[in-house]
């Protein structure tokens, strides 16, 4: 490609043209140091296993330009970026330059500890503002944070030096993400502002290229959503050589050319088009001497020159859409692989440059041998110093706290949290009891919840936080029923003061809200306490959107009811089996299912301390609509253990040799066998586990401590199953996947019989459920008498 005319000595403070220069110099160096790192992990390091190790090389290729305009010339230390997955090595490159990444996290691309294969808030050294990876989400996620940045804004929390612009570059085969499209729907309804959407618009996906046909309704998908479509195809070479004679059938050509061939003759290079070209225009009037006009290479470069790929067509288009906060989807033509020597061929998209042509790369583009890693390697030592004077003078290179830290919300202290009283209560009704009293409180825990659902906010005992905080809405709205008198418990009026995000029918929404208000914190500096509800059995349609929050260390409550078989009359469907896994096997969520009430209330304020803690996370409550009997507490001995994931709910005789261990809804069917079999099983124990995760996450903590870090620690589930005889018997139940408790067999040995449901429910009664199901206390007490009798 044609070097950049040298840089001038001047800073960000220096003419249209100059800046142009010195953008177009940058954008060479994060191709080169793209394209370098790559390289280096794939061919340079010790490979000790033989596998390739990747990094889409052409991916990142296509983006440099936009990367380039974005970082050194548009955004501000305020705003925040999802980068495309695969362009991680560019955004690195590009704090490299900043001196915000070192050579070292470059070098070990890939390995372990070292930067990231795709941008990972927590895994990553320099700023990553949103992880990105699994494709879409991070696109959408920049919506719900610039929802979030309005709802700190109408409730008087956000510092205005930190409002900013959220802004997500994506891959056109991203766009066929259904999330993408969920997302976009709920920013409409919300009228969100201050977004932006870049397209990487070059025309191939991971196994071929893109069909033209979609692409041409996408300006109406999103002008309809209330988005300002901006489609950047020509580049400024391009827009001059259309203007001579001749151009206008060039343009008519290109526009005409499907996206396969335009990527086959890339490939091909100068002689290709030219021959083409000439085959199909080549009669039409100037054309001839308009192709003569351009060297082979020169029409390469005119051919390809894209307006994702001009500096100047893209910073215009930036300042312009600055102007105002509406929300906008740029599409930029590029070229996948631009500028290096897989560019446009199908099979690009996993390709590897070989050592002979990144050694070609090098020396054209002027790097000296052994110099590769230097930022701007190969330049005159006056344009160097121009260069990094340059880049220190960029708005986005500025100082900033971009990680700022947020004070701890104040939690009540266990005599002033609510805890409902009734002597049977179900732990849904219960859950919204305590929301209630909590809004009524004055506490300040209430002025930093925010709750938020997918159109069952009422069925999941939402409402009357609700009623109490009212819905949150950029403009105020009535509550049309209650103006009109008419009757209804539902009393939603809407403003900037409410508290509550009602959500439409789609969980990914639900839980990339949720991660964009769990962010709030180190994104602004300013900590809300996210509340979401959802039926339990549609966890899993958002699971994946779920996954993203928690690996992005986002901290909410997720509050998932009614839960279980037990939600008889709804059937399979409705029914939940496996959320319970879900729950002991995701990463940074905490899943909790309480039985009674006292203990939702426990574990409810312990999960605002925890969703607070530098090493806290995001927390699960599987909730039930079956109203049980409280017990009657003699002490609050039960507390602590309770809170390290179960307690003795009838302590056993010490070295029993039986135990019933339950958590949740069966609770009475457990108590009720117990009884049944006190006679024939004297000292048996009744083990309740509050929370299965954290029992199981300390098990397995403390085993692997012997490994890692030659630590020898009793676990809680240990330390609880150490009271009964070592070859005990447990008979475990739960309303879920046996697996939630048959784990804890193998905590000393013992012999289990896990009961549970392993297919789909059906519609039914409880007695008829939990009969056919082998949850009933008949079950309970057979599976004891076979293990025990």
């Amino acid at each position: 490609m044609p070097r950049a005319q040298a840089v001038p000595a001047a800073g960000h403070n220096i003419g249209t043209a100059d800046r142009t220069r010195a953008l177009t110099r940058i954008d060479e160096r994060l191709r080169w140091l793209a394209t370098w790192t790559i390289h280096h992990a794939n061919h340079l390091r010790e490979s000790r296993d033989g596998l390739k190790v990747g990094g889409h090389q052409a991916s990142c290729a296509s983006m440099t330009t936009i990367l380039t305009a974005l970082y050194f010339h548009a955004l501000r230390p305020e705003d925040r970026v999802a980068v495309k997955p695969h362009a991680s090595p560019v955004f690195h490159a590009a704090q490299y330059l900043m001196g915000r990444q070192t050579r070292e996290q470059l070098e070990a691309f890939r390995s372990f500890g070292g930067a990231q294969s795709y941008p990972s808030r927590t895994k990553d050294k320099d700023d990553v503002d949103f992880s990105t990876g699994s494709v879409g989400l991070g696109v959408a996620i920049t919506a719900f944070a610039s929802l979030a940045q309005d709802y700190l804004k109408g409730h008087g929390l956000l510092d205005p030096a930190r409002e900013g612009r959220f802004v997500a570059t994506l891959g056109d085969a991203e766009l066929d993400e259904g999330n993408i499209y969920e997302c976009l729907i709920e920013a409409y309804k919300h009228d969100i502002r201050n977004v932006w959407w870049i397209v990487d618009y070059n025309r191939q996906s991971l196994d071929a290229t893109t069909a033209d046909r979609m692409f041409d309704r996408f300006d109406d998908i999103f002008e309809t959503a209330g988005w300002r479509v901006v489609t950047l195809k020509w580049g400024k070479a391009q827009e001059r050589a259309f203007a001579r004679p001749g151009g206008a059938a060039l343009r008519s050509w290109i526009e005409a050319c499907s996206n396969a061939e335009y990527a086959a003759l890339t490939y091909q290079g100068g002689a290709a088009w030219r021959a083409r070209l000439t085959r199909d225009i080549g009669r039409e009037s100037h054309v001839p001497a308009l192709l003569e006009s351009f060297s082979d290479e020169a029409l390469h470069q005119l051919m390809i020159g894209l307006g994702g790929h001009c500096i100047e067509t893209l910073t215009e288009a930036f300042d312009a859409a600055a102007r105002d906060d509406t929300p906008t989807l740029f599409i930029a033509y590029t070229v996948k692989g631009f500028g290096l020597p897989l560019q446009g061929h199908k099979d690009n998209h996993a390709g590897l440059m070989t050592p002979s042509q990144v050694e070609a790369l090098r020396e054209a583009m002027g790097v000296p041998a052994g110099a590769e890693w230097e930022p701007y390697a190969g330049l005159p030592p006056e344009e160097a110093e121009a260069l990094a004077a340059f880049v220190r003078d960029v708005p986005f290179a500025a100082e900033a706290d971009r990680r700022p830290r947020a004070a701890p919300v104040p939690v009540p202290p266990r005599e002033a949290f609510p805890a409902p009283d009734g002597a049977e209560q179900s732990t849904q009704a219960a859950f919204g009891r305590i929301l209630l009293d909590l809004a009524k409180s004055g506490h300040p825990i209430a002025d930093r919840i925010v709750t938020t659902s997918p159109d069952v906010t009422v069925s999941t005992n939402l409402g009357g936080f609700v009623n109490q905080r009212g819905l949150f809405r950029r403009r105020e709205t009535a509550d049309v029923f209650r103006d009109a008198k008419i009757p209804s418990p539902q009393k939603w009026a809407g403003g900037r003061a409410g508290q509550h995000i009602e959500l439409g029918i789609a969980e990914h929404n639900l839980f990339l809200n949720l991660g964009a208000l769990g962010l709030t914190a180190p994104l602004f500096g300013e900590r809300l306490l996210p509340i979401g509800t959802v039926y339990d059995p549609f966890i899993s349609r958002g699971l994946d959107a779920l996954n993203y929050a928690c690996y992005q260390d986002a901290r909410f409550m997720l509050v998932a009811t009614p839960s279980g078989l037990t939600l008889g009359p709804e059937g399979g469907a409705h029914q939940s089996i496996y959320t319970p896994l879900i729950g002991i096997g995701q990463p940074g969520l905490t899943y909790f299912e309480p039985a009674f009430v006292d203990e939702l209330s426990e574990v409810m304020r312990w999960s605002f301390e925890h969703m607070q803690a530098p090493d806290g996370g995001s927390v699960y409550l599987r909730l039930t609509t079956r109203s049980l009997s409280q017990p009657e507490r003699s002490d609050d001995a039960w507390r602590e253990p309770a809170l390290k994931g179960g307690y003795w709910l009838r302590e056993p005789a010490e070295g029993s040799e039986a135990a019933l261990v339950f958590c949740g809804a069966v609770a009475p069917e457990v108590l009720a066998a117990a009884e049944q079999l006190a006679d024939d099983l004297p000292g048996l124990g009744v083990l309740n586990v509050v929370s299965p995760g954290l029992l199981h996450r300390d098990w397995m903590d403390a085993r692997r401590g012997r490994w890692t870090r030659g630590e020898r620690r009793r676990s809680h589930a240990e330390a609880l199953l150490s009271r009964l005889a070592p070859g005990a018997g447990l008979v475990t139940v739960v309303d879920g996947s046996p697996a939630t408790l048959s784990w804890l067999g193998g905590v000393r040995g013992m012999r289990v019989s896990a009961l549970g449901l392993d297919s789909f429910g059906q519609v039914g009664d409880l007695p008829d459920l939990y009969r056919h199901y082998r949850l009933d206390v008949d079950a309970i007490v057979d599976a004891a008498a076979e293990l025990f009798l």
